[in-house]
């Protein structure tokens, strides 16, 4: 399983994007944020809803130089199903990653042996595919988008500002603060 500081290693895999399926690795976005959204299965409730938001957001993620890929145990075709049939999921325009063998999955540790499922997980990785945050949850609880791309700024922020750490709720252009020992015990 990715711990938090490690690098991850490559996956190749089939993705649904734009009418097409393409062969997709992770190597492909050396050199990019990447934000990994696993979900467990392709035409249920919770999850069009997660999936329409980042598609909203997309052009945000991209001006912070980030791809958002999405990951389910489905086939591709099932994303190009689902794609086809649902408004919410007519809206994705990022790469739907195709796991049916878990592999991609259980990589990263949200795989749910019983049920063949991943668990809905996030995953952010630095331009060297190092992962610098990463949160699992119970799949009936939603993600909050914003927050995740709040997340990725403030990990571009500390990885482009040594020394900098950002407090709780930090957006771009809030102050910031500098590790060291004067702040113990005065905050």
């Amino acid at each position: 399983m990715v711990e938090i500081g490690n690098k991850v290693e490559n996956f190749k895999a089939e993705a649904f994007i734009q009418d097409e399926i393409i062969d997709v690795e992770l190597d492909d976005y050396r050199g990019k944020w990447v934000v990994l959204a696993f979900y467990p299965a392709d035409f249920t409730f919770v999850c069009p809803t997660e999936l329409e938001d980042f598609a909203k957001k997309y052009e945000e993620f991209r001006e912070e130089n980030a791809e958002i890929l999405s990951v389910s145990t489905d086939t591709a075709f099932v994303h190009k199903a689902w794609h086809d049939h649902s408004e919410a999921i007519g809206k994705v325009n990022y790469p739907m990653i195709a796991d049916p063998n878990g592999k991609i999955s259980k990589q990263f540790g949200t795989y749910k042996e019983d049920e063949g499922l991943s668990w809905r997980a996030t995953f952010i990785l630095n331009p060297e595919a190092e992962v610098v945050h990463m949160e699992i949850h119970n799949n009936s609880i939603g993600r909050n988008v914003s927050e995740i791309l709040r997340r990725l700024r403030a990990a571009k922020f500390v990885s482009e500002h040594e020394g900098q750490v950002c407090p709780v709720n930090w957006e771009p252009g809030d102050e910031t603060l500098e590790e060291g020992l004067d702040l113990v015990g005065e905050i």
